[in-house]
């Protein structure tokens, strides 16, 4: 791969498979100069049910985003996600270890250790931990201990679990596929980071991402993951719904939510609503009108 080449993105959804590539430009932006999208096939809820089809349908993502950037694609940053991602805000106590007192690398990362020695279930691990603050001495509000001085550390950690099956099938989908992973992040979390600013994580807010089938919502506040959770429903739900409700198709549904939907009726003037759509019901070719306040 071209040593100019800084990042290269793998999002792997239950819908969707996406390839991003992006080179540095000036002023610190990032060019992309590659993308690549697959139907994605062999996904349930984030998790994987059959991995040759995961294969194939990454290897598609991946080829399309060579062909548009140019380059040869060996390396990405996986996202993580499933509808079993579960967080948890730990607490972990030590005393600094130097003879000046002066807390150092390792001493926060015993820190650190001491919040995430929790008890999983079986086959469960850890698969972040997010500091949220240090307590140096009853001294709170800390983001950066290193070099500060004290006798006692306490660490404010936000932990995140999930089964280690959903992870190891998902890797092995990937290096099957023919790519090696430079770094596995929380979906959330790269939504998190790709959307808010500093001031919304230190005022708090909540971010909602709805995928296919499965919605996550990260809340952060003063500046740290405050609480994670994942709800096994997503933009298919809603899609199946104007399905039965309409008596239309899935294809029909989802081209009507895309083009038609409104997630709260009061957003549409009273001329929208009034406004007539043409549908296709299951097992019929004549179509038939519906007001868009009715099929939105």
């Amino acid at each position: 791969m071209s040593l100019e080449i800084q990042a290269v993105g793998l999002d792997i959804g239950t819908s969707k498979v996406r390839c991003v590539v992006g080179e540095p430009s000036d002023g610190g932006r990032m060019n992309i100069v590659g993308i690549g999208q697959a139907d994605s096939r062999g996904l349930r809820r984030g998790i994987v049910t059959t991995t040759d089809a995961v294969v194939e349908t990454i290897k598609k993502a991946v080829q399309d985003a060579e062909r548009t950037s140019g380059l040869e694609i060996e390396m990405a940053t996986v996202n993580l996600s499933g509808e079993h991602l579960r967080g948890e805000n730990k607490t972990g106590v030590v005393a600094v270890a130097g003879a000046s007192r002066e807390i150092t690398t390792e001493d926060v990362e015993r820190a650190v250790e001491s919040a995430s020695a929790m008890q999983l279930p079986a086959g469960w691990e850890i698969v972040d931990r997010l500091p949220q603050e240090f307590i140096i001495d009853g001294q709170d509000g800390i983001v950066e201990p290193i070099g500060m001085r004290g006798a006692r550390l306490e660490s404010r950690i936000h932990v995140v679990s999930s089964p280690s099956a959903g992870k190891q099938n998902i890797v092995k989908a990937i290096h099957r596929s023919g790519l090696e992973i430079e770094r596995m992040m929380l979906e959330p979390l790269a939504a998190a980071n790709s959307t808010l600013t500093d001031d919304d994580k230190e005022y708090g807010c909540a971010l909602v991402n709805m995928g296919a089938e499965i919605t996550s919502l990260m809340i952060f506040g003063r500046g740290a993951v405050q609480h994670t959770t994942v709800f096994p429903f997503g933009g298919m739900h809603f899609t199946k719904d104007i399905a039965v409700g309409l008596r239309v198709s899935i294809p029909e549904a989802a081209k009507i939510k895309h083009f038609y939907g409104c997630v709260a009726g009061f957003l549409m003037s009273e001329d929208e609503k009034q406004e007539t759509i043409e549908v296709t019901p299951v097992g019929r070719q004549e179509t038939r009108q519906l007001s868009k306040e009715l099929a939105g």
